[in-house]
């Protein structure tokens, strides 16, 4: 705290204030903010308990960040005999800032607590997800759900009651908060690297299995991610473990070098503020095809009867008779010239539709008018290519289903249907559904 230079308090509060815009950008971008309604129907009481536990630790960390960035601008440096150039103590802070260093200590002890919930959920998921077989598909009646239920509550308690018990001191308080804090995180942590050597073998596993690609290609993009958060954590964890474990000693070797502190809080912040955006992906991934399919449809009106769309028809295109003209108003009355060219334009290619049989008894629709059949000398040529106008072309119904010949059925073969009939045997049932760690519904 004291100790450590307004700059990096500035990185953190830059940090986390970029994530808070990530946040804000990515669920509007996910469902337009419908994840934080509390009545949503979809959403039960599970997913909205993980929400807001893990949007709630953001604000927090922003709060903690922004204001002892505020506070040691405010302080500025002094310089003592023997050290040189030193943040000013927090001794010779003004009231103001003093009284505000507990609740920037509770604000930062909630916001670690929260993330360790967050972090506990995902790894006693992900257990569950490598160790789960086609009997078991409840996740609330687990052992994993009861160990995240009794895990979440010491973190709840413990980090924060660390940080009243010894908020006397000021030094020792956020000494001990962050040793609290970074013992949690970083033991999780580390029981998350046997999970992830695990599901290398559970993907192949579910290829051979023969589930969906769909599933494969979700399952191995959390894989990745969580992969790549492992390491933004451990950058997270092990600077302030360091720092903590220095400033509980009687005497301080990091703590006392400027560079050294400020290094290790910089790296620390890098590592929380990207963890964090990580997990946000993870527990809210975007799907960029639903996206644009809402997207399109929502668009769907826009096209009114001056701006709608023209399709050419392959024999239009082939022989050169589409005309812009076409695409106009239809409202407005056409030029007598055009009349008559509609009445001889006819392609090549739809020539046959003139000497077309005439429809079977059982035709639903009927026949189409014949086309008046206008003469017009074979040396006479057109000056400009020919229109014509595009007609629906209705489907001539089928004949009954039970009149087709019978067609012999594939059969399957000895190795697909061993795939089929053992698919239900070790593949869990939910394994084919879930779209998010946090996306589970209670089965009836």
């Amino acid at each position: 705290m004291s100790h450590l230079s307004p700059a990096a308090f500035l990185v953190w509060a830059i940090l986390s204030s970029l994530l808070g815009v990530f946040l804000v950008w990515h669920l509007w971008s996910f469902d337009r903010f419908k994840c934080l309604r509390w009545s949503q129907g979809s959403q039960g009481s599970f997913k909205r308990v993980m929400t807001y536990s893990y949007l709630l630790s953001v604000p927090l960390i922003w709060t903690y960040s922004v204001g002892f960035a505020i506070i040691k601008y405010s302080e500025g440096f002094m310089v003592l005999p023997g050290f040189g150039v030193i943040p000013v103590p927090h001794q010779l802070w003004k009231q103001a800032h003093q009284n505000a260093i507990l609740p920037l200590y509770l604000a930062v002890a909630f916001a670690w607590a929260l993330e360790m919930v967050t972090h506990l959920e995902e790894l006693c998921f992900w257990l569950f997800v490598v160790n789960a077989g086609s009997a078991q598909r409840d996740w609330f009646r687990s052992l994993y759900f009861k160990t995240w239920l009794v895990g979440s509550v010491v973190a709840i308690l413990y980090v924060p009651l660390v940080t009243i018990f010894t908020r006397s001191d000021p030094l020792k308080c956020e000494a001990y908060t962050f040793l609290a804090g970074s013992l949690g995180s970083l033991s999780l942590t580390l029981w998350f690297i046997p999970v992830l050597h695990l599901f290398g073998p559970f993907l192949r596993s579910l290829r051979k299995e023969g589930v969906d690609m769909t599933t494969i290609v979700r399952l191995t993009k959390f894989h990745e991610l969580n992969t790549i958060r492992v390491v933004f954590r451990l950058l997270f964890s092990l600077p302030i473990i360091i720092l903590a474990v220095d400033g509980v000693r009687p005497h301080q070797h990091v703590n006392d070098s400027l560079i050294g502190t400020d290094l290790l809080a910089m790296v620390a912040g890098f590592g929380v503020v990207l963890s964090s955006g990580l997990t946000l992906v993870i527990f809210f991934p975007r799907s960029i095809e639903g996206e644009i399919s809402r997207n399109t449809s929502r668009n769907r009106g826009f096209f009114s009867s001056k701006n709608h769309l023209t399709f050419v028809s392959q024999e239009q295109e082939l022989y050169g008779t589409y005309d812009v003209r076409d695409t106009e108003d239809p409202d407005k009355e056409p030029p007598p010239s055009s009349i008559y060219e509609e009445s001889i334009a006819v392609a090549p290619s739809t020539a046959w539709r003139q000497e077309a049989q005439p429809p079977s008894a059982d035709s639903q629709y009927p026949p189409p008018p014949p086309l008046p059949k206008v003469t017009t000398p074979q040396s006479a040529a057109p000056e400009r290519p020919l229109t014509i106008r595009l007609e629906p072309n209705r489907r001539v119904p089928e004949p009954d289903i039970e009149l087709r010949p019978q067609q012999a059925v594939p059969k399957l073969t000895a190795d697909n249907l061993a795939k089929h009939n053992s698919r239900a045997k070790k593949v869990a049932h939910f394994v084919q559904n879930f779209k998010s760690p946090i996306d589970f519904r209670r089965s009836r």
